[in-house]
């Protein structure tokens, strides 16, 4: 079998450095050729000293003269944008693990490229959905997610839709969700709680601004709309579903009743593999469940009057066009407010409402288009946030 060449974007975080995990795992498999971060030097100069890529990007321009003096011989720096881009269009196989709307021009510049996109940035597929879909017409180009809960439905997917008369057989897709630190308390108990709990995921180790996001369920949110555009299934046939042991990472509903699931212990490394080595499985096992201990599973459904970001995302993504850019905008600006100390919990939900009662539809039909709707939703939220602090 022939080695892949792999290019990692946000290769210091938490993503990219699982899937150096993965690569180690799997030497005959992968060969890492592009690294790129956005500031990190002292841990991307360490990865490509380990990994001796071909290529090294620093999305900060000020810290190339840096990086370049740190790196082997005969790898190549780069910074920028345009490095970014260079990263991202550089191997076989593109891990995008760049946190929020900044990772739309890796997305893009992977599936122009024609390569297969190992997705962990949500956002810039849900931010700029009708340019991404334009990308993903490339010839060779495809996407295969490497979020636990949409890397679950698209293993389903290939099991359910394997055979058949060609009548989709899928009745439902239902996304699965931890329910974050805050499940089981009311709106009043949250009304003061700080940045430290809601960083206390009770089962996976994330960054903190999906960390957030997963307090809130807004992760479940924007997931929805993930799952819209990446499966074609409309809105009123996904759903979310707390599951607190995060096992079962996603299911897929079928017409005649019957439910597929993908389970296994919460290790991101898995998801990363399997998009990786798509359409094959990797021999490396992770988060393999011991059957032969006891195992209970429990499902309750979300509570939509204390969790009010996963309606505000359904409204969002039935809207369409630049509604979801500018719910993505909003919230990101507003879990920055409650990381800095700026916003309570509570009001992020109420930055991201408001600044969708501000929006107007546009045409989403250029990347200038998705980035003035990124603009405009994220003047409106710093004006919520601002108004909101001043009043405290």
């Amino acid at each position: 079998m022939d080695v892949q060449t792999v290019s990692l974007v946000g290769s210091t975080g938490s993503i990219g450095v699982q899937a150096i995990d993965v690569v180690a795992a799997n030497p005959d498999r992968f060969r890492v050729v592009a690294l790129a971060a956005q500031r990190s030097v002292d841990q991307l100069a360490e990865q490509a000293r380990a990994l001796r890529p071909e290529l090294v990007v620093i999305g900060d321009p000020a810290l190339a003269p840096d990086l370049a003096r740190r790196v082997p011989a005969g790898v190549t720096v780069e910074c920028g944008s345009e490095g970014l881009a260079a990263a991202a269009s550089a191997a076989q196989v593109v891990v995008n693990g760049v946190v929020g709307f900044a990772g739309l021009p890796v997305t893009l510049a992977a599936l122009n490229a024609g390569c297969r996109l190992a997705l962990a940035n949500k956002e810039s597929l849900i931010a700029g959905a009708p340019v991404v879909q334009r990308a993903r017409q490339t010839p060779g180009a495809e996407i295969v997610p490497v979020d636990s809960e949409h890397c679950a439905i698209h293993q389903c997917l290939a099991a359910v839709r394997a055979t058949g008369s060609g009548t989709d057989p899928v009745a439902r897709l239902l996304v699965t969700a931890s329910g974050g630190p805050f499940r089981g308390r009311c709106r009043d108990d949250l009304a003061t709680v700080g940045v430290d709990e809601a960083l206390r995921h009770p089962t996976w180790r994330m960054g903190p601004k999906i960390t957030v996001d997963s307090s809130t369920l807004m992760n479940k949110g924007l997931e929805v709309i993930e799952a819209h555009e990446l499966f074609g299934v409309p809105f009123d046939r996904i759903d979310v579903v707390v599951h607190p042991q995060s096992v079962v990472h996603s299911m897929v509903e079928t017409v005649d009743g019957a439910t597929l699931a993908q389970l296994s212990l919460p290790d991101m490394r898995l998801p990363i593999g399997y998009a990786m080595g798509w359409p094959d499985r990797l021999p490396t096992a992770y988060g393999a469940i011991d059957w032969s201990s006891a195992l209970s599973l429990t499902f309750e459904p979300p509570d939509r009057d204390v969790f009010v970001c996963l309606d505000l995302a359904y409204r969002a993504g039935r809207a369409g066009g630049a509604a979801p850019a500018w719910l993505n905008a909003a919230n990101e600006v507003a879990v920055a407010a409650f990381l800095d100390g700026r916003l309570t919990w509570s009001g992020i939900a109420d930055v991201v409402a408001d600044t969708l009662d501000a929006w107007e539809d546009e045409p989403m039909d250029s990347v200038e288009a998705v980035l003035e709707a990124d603009r405009q939703a994220r003047v409106r939220a710093r004006a919520a946030v601002e108004h909101r602090f001043a009043a405290a």
